[in-house]
């Protein structure tokens, strides 16, 4: 019987694998596995109930052996020939001007390639640089772009909570963020908070939305009106975590309430200011003054058009209208 597993090469690429139950692999285990044409080296990170790519089980590289001295001693003289390619990669960039950064060199254990990460703000056009690289080692190249996010894995950090970086430290997949995500959370959105050291959004905004999407259901809205033990205010303030909310008087002071403590005022507005010298209206929505309480122009009946007034101005191009005579023709 076979089992999936996730493993990590030594550049920080990530790929699964499939192997027979009899290797009993284990988080931490070095295993060498045969893919396309090559055979290489990685380190087990767990296993994997079933793949999460399209692929079928059986299309999977299949794990060979588990990584003896042998192995590591080849994996160890690899290291020498990664700084030799890494040094004319650079090399033939710079020759070539292409915008790209240059992030590893990785061999395969064998030897027969060489794949290199870099990074680039959009497409580029390689071509050249292959050609050029595959007559200066004399083996396969292979050039991949990765993400800001998967180049900050490999070289690690420290984020703002003191700890180690989550995607260099046990964070394998990224899921994806959007600032949806910190609006739930009430956090700022002021870039510099809710970015990572990556620039992105920062990982950890998906660990908890879930919860703060549940808790949010039992907190009022800013701006709503509420009963509280000191009279009615408005919320100004809230904190999810701790289920309190901050109240506004009219008096000016504000005060910090339980939501227990409270009684949301659903449906209460604000009435609005009036302005000067606007009319105003009746219970029934017409405008005072309008002579015969009708909501028409003029006070014409339903049914009827309004009335125009006579000292309306023509529009452009014709002539005004001449007033009506006795026997209702209007006059030459």
């Amino acid at each position: 019987m076979e089992k999936i597993y996730a493993l990590k090469l030594e550049n920080g690429a990530s790929l699964e694998v499939r192997a027979d139950d009899s290797f009993a692999l284990a988080p931490g285990d070095m295993c060498v596995f045969h893919r396309d044409f090559f055979d290489d080296m990685g380190e087990v990170v767990r296993e994997l109930a079933a793949p999460s790519m399209t692929a079928r089980p059986g299309d999977l590289p299949a794990v060979s052996r588990t990584a003896s001295v042998a192995d590591f001693a080849a994996a160890r003289e690899n290291l020498a020939r990664e700084r030799g390619a890494m040094a004319a990669a650079r090399e033939w960039v710079g020759t070539l001007g292409l915008p790209m950064k240059l992030i590893n060199a990785h061999y395969s254990l064998d030897g027969k390639q060489v794949t290199i990460q870099f990074s680039a703000d959009g497409r580029v056009d390689f071509r050249e640089l292959v050609k050029a690289l595959s007559r200066a080692l004399s083996t396969r190249i292979e050039l991949r772009q990765i993400g800001v996010r998967d180049e900050s894995a490999i070289y690690g950090g420290i984020a703002v909570c003191g700890q180690a970086l989550c995607c260099c430290r046990f964070l394998r997949e990224f899921s994806s963020i959007n600032v949806r995500m910190a609006k739930d959370q009430d956090l700022s959105l002021t870039p510099s908070s809710i970015s990572g050291v990556c620039g992105r959004l920062k990982c950890c905004l998906k660990y908890e939305h879930a919860g703060y999407q549940e808790a949010e259901k039992a907190m009022p809205r800013k701006g709503e009106y509420c009963e509280t033990p000191a009279g009615r205010g408005r919320v100004t303030d809230r904190n999810i975590l701790t289920g309190k909310v901050t109240v506004s008087f009219e008096t000016g002071t504000a005060s910090v309430f339980s939501v227990s403590e409270i009684k949301v005022l659903r449906g209460e507005r604000r009435p609005a200011p009036q302005q000067n010298g606007a009319p105003r209206r009746n219970p029934g929505g017409d405008r005072r003054g309008n002579g015969g309480g009708s909501n028409r122009r003029g006070g014409s009946r339903p049914g009827e058009a309004p009335n125009r007034r006579q000292d309306r101005p023509a529009p452009e191009g014709e002539a005004p209208a001449a007033p009506p005579s006795e026997n209702g023709n209007s006059e030459a």
